[in-house]
């Protein structure tokens, strides 16, 4: 196998995953993956360190997401994202850590960028704040206090009332939250 198709079967996931933290959409995030990779195709080979070939590849798509935002912050009529428009209801019987699980997940797709990122790298990718800081472009002691930051947003949002809650995650109705408590 080629070192490009093992670079592909190693971070595919890791990088998707990552990227649908970023946009909220899996098929942006596959886009941003296989740009990605494209780029690897086109530059990799200027990388001197290959055991520095991770944090290239998540920076790589890091700041091929920041430009892709930048371009669509010039239009002004912007598409419905299909995905925050659609509001399907858990079944009852749903676990109650999975739903937890959830609503932290969305908690987190609704924190800015600048902390989504992060926590996302740190909690979801399992990068160190070293690797986080390379990505990212950003120093390390930035990395800590935003991923500090970031995590107190979260435990104040998990801890709030569902009426205070972010309007993208579901709201359970009344019985759904008496059986609960």
């Amino acid at each position: 196998m080629s070192e490009f198709a093992d670079l592909v079967d190693a971070y595919y996931q890791a990088l998707f995953r990552f990227g649908i933290s970023l946009t909220r959409d899996s098929d942006r995030a596959a886009d941003l993956v296989q740009e990605t990779f494209c780029i690897w195709a086109e530059k990799g080979d200027q990388l001197r360190d290959r055991s520095k070939a991770k944090t290239w590849l998540f920076t790589t798509l890091h700041r091929e997401f920041l430009s892709q935002r930048r371009r669509a912050a010039k239009f002004s009529d912007e598409e419905l994202d299909e995905n925050a428009t659609a509001s399907i209801a858990a079944p009852e019987d749903d676990a109650e850590r999975q739903m937890d699980g959830q609503r932290a997940l969305d908690i987190l797709s609704s924190l800015e960028e600048t902390y989504r990122a992060p926590l996302a790298l740190f909690y979801l990718q399992q990068h160190s704040y070293k690797e986080i800081a390379a990505i990212l472009d950003v120093p390390i002691g930035t990395v800590m206090s935003r991923l500090s930051r970031g995590k107190e947003m979260l435990r104040k949002q998990m801890t709030a009332e569902p009426s205070s809650a972010p309007k993208n995650i579901l709201q359970l109705e009344p019985e759904a939250l008496k059986r609960r408590g």
